[in-house]
């Protein structure tokens, strides 16, 4: 309970004197602290992003050397007349050094200033249940007139270290926020000039107390590009000309020693802005542990599940496939149909063309299991004769299920699926004829189908399933694994 209470204070000592609207923010906080990271099953329908403590890492070192942090914060301290240590700061007249102050006699010792930030080496510890323990150490040149005239030139090796505490925010992203800063003053070093023993002691003592007011909000800088990044996790990705995806926390964020872990709920909306729903997996997903270096996410049978549902809803799974649709080599003609099933033919003579119209009429079934994922789309197959003009002639109608294999692929913001036809099986529905065995049909339209329906599916499905954007991540080079009811994207820090 001692550190359950530790936290308790800490978060109602921060939550003093902070507006009203924060005031949710740090309950949340409160109560995410308590939580602990869930055993590797994936309760809901979401997507899972584990990320790597390396990755928090780099977005903050990237935000220091692509950002004018480190200019905003140097130029706030180097402005006219405002040295840290000049005629109208410590050292200067009336203050510490100056006249009236303890060593009076050093009244040239002015316009001390920071004229230099080396950029800080960042490093970072995760702590369960609570957030981050943030450092970043420095170098801080500094100028200025010496005692003894001349020019003055100092270095001080400072590192910055800070409490940060990950929680959720009013709009619902994962936040980052500053708990407690401090500065710790190491080496200072004289680089030019003259300055006494006694006044190198004093300037460091009155480093070690401005300092923190002026490096600290570098962290609360960094905080703030880097909480641009988390919170880029939410929001709508489109879906193509489907719709799109809204990502959401399903959870409050949770943290281990090595990652931080986000559960985020996909909503996704067709174009019209409605919500769709399509059936979900009955049981959790066991999600599988993650090694250290790395960062996941795991993308649910659900999604597989909406893009497929959404293309059979829109139509897109349908086609007429007509002769100009297949190759020379896969002949579309009644002379097909009577080496395969004359009975079939009726009064049809030989040579004339032939439609197929396909219809899916249900929402096709993915699988993800036994490292391997498939989809099964139920179809009715309609063949005619195919006349440019007037109507054509309905021979007979099948009852098909194709099994395709889905090949994945991932990019840095999507994962790609690609189609490949497994087998085909049909049923005779109805003829027109006499009756026949369809089974002779299979080979024939499963060639028909390989050059014609299945890269219309491709096409469709080029617009993928959008990864959620955590810092940046990129998935492009993510090992694929294919587990129950997920497919697990892993990608080295």
């Amino acid at each position: 309970m001692g550190l359950v209470l530790e936290k308790v204070d800490d978060t109602i000592e921060m939550a003093a004197g902070v507006p009203q609207t924060m005031l949710g923010i740090w309950s949340l906080l409160l109560l995410w602290g308590l939580a602990t990271p869930c055993g590797g099953l994936l309760e809901t329908v979401g997507t899972l992003a584990r990320i790597d403590k390396d990755e928090l890492g780099k977005a903050i070192q990237n935000s220091l050397v692509g950002g004018p942090i480190l200019q905003n914060v140097l130029g706030s301290v180097t402005s006219v007349n405002q040295g840290l240590l000049g005629s109208g700061g410590l050292l200067g007249g009336g203050g510490l050094l100056g006249y009236g102050g303890v060593f009076g006699i050093v009244e040239e010792l002015s316009g001390l200033q920071i004229d230099d930030l080396t950029l800080p080496k960042v490093s970072l510890k995760l702590l369960p249940g609570f957030g981050v323990q943030l450092s970043l150490h420095t170098k801080v040149g500094l100028h200025g007139s010496g005692p003894l005239g001349g020019l003055l030139q100092l270095a001080a090796e400072v590192n910055v270290s800070s409490r940060v505490a990950l929680g959720v925010s009013s709009r619902g992203t994962p936040i980052l926020i500053l708990k407690r800063c401090s500065t710790l003053l190491g080496h200072v070093s004289l680089l030019s000039g003259l300055l006494p023993t006694p006044l190198l002691g004093v300037v460091e003592h009155t480093l070690f107390k401005v300092l923190p007011g002026l490096l600290c909000p570098v962290v609360d800088c960094v905080l703030s590009v880097v909480n641009e990044l988390l919170g880029a996790v939410l929001g709508l990705v489109p879906f193509g000309t489907l719709g799109s995806v809204e990502f959401t926390l399903a959870t409050l964020p949770l943290i281990s020693n090595q990652y931080i872990e986000l559960e985020i709920n996909p909503i996704v909306k067709s174009v019209a802005g409605d919500i769709i729903d399509f059936p979900k997996p009955p049981k959790p997903i066991k999600v599988p542990p993650k090694e250290d270096h790395t960062s996941q996410v795991t993308v649910p049978l659900y999604l597989f599940n909406t893009i497929f549902g959404l293309l059979q809803t829109n139509g897109a799974l349908d086609i007429d496939i007509t002769p100009e649709l297949v190759p020379s080599n896969v002949p579309l003609t009644t002379t097909d149909l009577e080496a395969l099933v004359p009975e079939a033919l009726g009064k049809l003579s030989s040579g004339q063309q032939l439609v197929l119209s396909l219809r899916v009429k249900e929402v096709p079934m993915v699988t993800l299991q036994s490292k391997k994922a498939t989809v099964s789309i139920a179809a009715n197959i309609h063949v005619l004769s195919y006349l440019p003009v007037g109507t054509p002639e309905s021979l007979f109608e099948l009852n098909g299920v194709m099994i395709l294999s889905v090949q994945l692929a991932p990019s840095a913001t999507k994962l790609h699926l690609s189609l490949a036809l497994e087998r085909l099986s049909v049923k005779l529905a109805s003829s027109f004829a006499q009756p026949f065995d369809e089974s002779h049909l299979e080979e024939w339209l499963s060639d028909v189908f390989r050059v014609a329906y299945v890269p219309k599916l491709n096409v469709e499905l080029d617009v993928g399933i959008p990864l959620p954007k955590v810092l940046h991540v990129s998935f492009a080079n993510a090992v694929l694994e294919i587990i129950e009811n997920a497919v697990v994207l892993t990608v080295a820090s």
